[in-house]
Order: structure tokens, then C-alpha cells, then sequence
């Protein structure tokens, strides 16, 4: 690993005046990707900026019917909140799948969403119940926000402060795990929502996380397992890789939807 500055800033006002000072820096979060990535020399900026220290981007918070989580909301804090429990369990049980224990412990909110691997999790929970992610600069829709692999669309320097959750009517997220690392080999987010139906899905596709709305039109018109099982998503869009074919994949998307839309 290459030497770097290192900044603690303790406002969201220094932290993002520190990047905008900085040749390449970069926001640490929890570090579970940045730290790994910067390991192998795949990521080598000059300073790290360090948010740890920002209170402002942290905790939970209901505002209406809604539920807006700081951009440094650990995994598991999003896991254990009694308020995140009670108003989107789907969105609590999606965040104590993630990883293990440690990177429960360590990951957070912001830096999964601004990382935006194609496997994770939390990214089908924001696009499935259309939230909003909160940046030092403005609101970005859940349907604006996601780009393709690893790109989102944050400008340089921006930093996600938090995520705002609409309550859903009814959710449920069900994944088939990579059983090394958790990530989703395919993961479904399902939600009945007050603007419609929306079905996310993560781990599967060759862009990143995406809506299926064949779906999501079935289950407006019905809401049951039964009403998607003929609907399949085509492995032409979807990935292979050693842990799985396209075919299984768009195997795996039908069939988690469908214990989503039970569970939910």
C-alpha cells in the first residue's frame, strides 16, 4: 500500500472542503472496500478523508412516513433500530444479511451506496422502496442515483450525508448468498409502495442493480406469488460468472421474487 494523507474532519462543510483541496482523495466510511481495494493497488489516492468523526452523518431518525438513515448508520445499527424495525422490517432484515458480524460492524450505509458493487444489498432496499439519497448538495431519486457498475451519480467530491425511506405498505427482501463472502448471487427487494409496485434486484445483472417491471406490473394487477411465476427476467441481461450462469440467475431472480412477494 502506497503512503497517503490522512484528514479527520469533524463537519461535513471541512470534510467536503478537504476533497475539494485534495489531487485524488477519497471519503473513508467503513473502509470494508476502499481499505481492501487500496491492499492490492486497485485504488491508490493521495489523501484519505476520514468521516468517522462527522456527527452529522450519523442515526435514524422518522420524519413522517419516512425513514432517513446518516450516511455512517453502521450495518448492524440499521439492523437493531427499533425504528427502522418497526416501520420497514424489510430494510432492517436486508442489513443484518449483509456480510458477518465484523462488517456488520464497520460497513455503513454511505459508503455501500457511493462504492455501488453489483452484489450488494443495500442498493436494491433503496431502489425497491424508490428512496432518496441526500448528498452535502442536493436530493438524488433512487431511479436517478444508480448508474451501472460501480458508478453512481455522484460528482467528484460529493458526499451522500443520508438515505430517506419511504414506509412501505408492505416489503420483503429474500438472497441467495455467496456462502465466502454474503454477497448476493441474486438478491430481490420487493415493496408495495404508495407510488406502485417496485422490484429491485442486485447481484444478478450486467449494469448493477435494476427494476423488473414486468414484475412489478403483474403484481399491481395482483399482489401474490402466483401472479409473477410465469414472468422471467432474460439471461441475455444478467451476468455469469464461476459462482453462477446467467440462466441460473434469471432461475434465481423468479424464484426469490416470489418468496418475497409470500413473505412480504
Amino acid at each position: 500500500m502506497q503512503s497517503f494523507g490522512y484528514h479527520d474532519p469533524s463537519t461535513v462543510a471541512r470534510a467536503t472542503g478537504t476533497a475539494k483541496e485534495m489531487a485524488d482523495g477519497k471519503y473513508l466510511a467503513g473502509g470494508q472496500s476502499l481499505l481492501a481495494t487500496m491492499k492490492l493497488g486497485l485504488a491508490t489516492p493521495s489523501d484519505l478523508i476520514d468521516l468517522a468523526y462527522v456527527p452529522d452523518l450519523r442515526g435514524i431518525k422518522v420524519e413522517g412516513n419516512a425513514v432517513t438513515i446518516g450516511a455512517m448508520a453502521r450495518h448492524a445499527e440499521v439492523a437493531a433500530s427499533p425504528e427502522v424495525a418497526s416501520r420497514i422490517p424489510a430494510l432492517a432484515s436486508l442489513a443484518g444479511m449483509i456480510g458477518d458480524r465484523q462488517v456488520r460492524n464497520r460497513g455503513t450505509l454511505g459508503g455501500s451506496l457511493a462504492n455501488d458493487d453489483p452484489a450488494a444489498d443495500y442498493p436494491a432496499a433503496v431502489l425497491g422502496l424508490g428512496a432518496t439519497v441526500n448528498t452535502d448538495r442536493r436530493q438524488v431519486a433512487a431511479d436517478e442515483f444508480f448508474k451501472g457498475l460501480f458508478e453512481t451519480a455522484l460528482a467528484p467530491g460529493e458526499l451522500i450525508v443520508s438515505a430517506t425511506f419511504p414506509v412501505p405498505k408492505r416489503a420483503a427482501y429474500q438472497k441467495f448468498k455467496n456462502p465466502a463472502s454474503r454477497f448476493a448471487i441474486a438478491g430481490v427487494f420487493v415493496a408495495q409502495t404508495a407510488q406502485g409496485v417496485r422490484v429491485a434486484v442486485t447481484g444478478a445483472g450486467n449494469r448493477g442493480v435494476f427494476r423488473v417491471k414486468a414484475m412489478e406490473q403483474a403484481l399491481a394487477r395482483e399482489w401474490s406469488a402466483k401472479a409473477i411465476e410465469s414472468v422471467s427476467v432474460p439471461a441475455s441481461d444478467l451476468q455469469s460468472d464461476l459462482h453462477a450462469s446467467a440462466e441460473y440467475r434469471a432461475h434465481l431472480v423468479n424464484v426469490l421474487a416470489r418468496r418475497a412477494v409470500a413473505a412480504a
